[in-house]
């Protein structure tokens, strides 16, 4: 079975639901600790979980959203073995796999569209680590 989990604040409600969506389609279990609403609130309450999960090992991968990306990849980025990734195209996505071993999706709902943010979440699971010369590097971030 392939676990992930979510979180968003009131920017990316819409998005979140529609990843989910396309998750649970494919065959994914997605625990949502997202707002549900469009109401105001602090986006570090719904992505401290996310990492916390990350972190924890209890999955490998999670997606968090808020309106520029920023917030909700500095607080994830606050827990050890997490490596979050603020991502607006599909390229930076490989890339933050690839490369840095990214290991949560961070979307600025505010500067993509769903279905560009969709495209993003596919790109994020599908794309392996390279390992290899990268892997000093990521080790050398310190979380890992």
């Amino acid at each position: 079975m392939k676990n992930i989990v979510i979180g968003n604040d009131h920017a990316g409600t819409d998005y979140k639901n529609a990843i989910v969506a396309h998750l649970e389609a494919k065959g994914y279990v997605v625990k949502n600790y997202g707002t549900d609403s469009n109401e105001s609130v602090d986006y570090p309450d719904f992505v401290h979980p996310v990492a916390a999960d990350v972190e924890s090992g209890k999955v490998k991968f999670g997606i968090i959203i808020c309106g520029s990306g920023n917030g909700a990849s500095m607080t994830a980025n606050k827990h050890q073995k997490v490596r979050a990734a603020l991502c607006w195209t599909k390229e930076i996505v490989a890339l933050a796999r690839q490369h840095n071993d990214a290991n949560i999706l961070s979307i600025p709902a505010r500067f993509t569209s769903i279905p560009q943010a969709i495209a993003m979440v596919d790109t994020f699971l599908e794309t392996e680590f390279e390992g290899g010369r990268h892997q000093n590097r990521v080790a050398k971030i310190g979380c890992s």
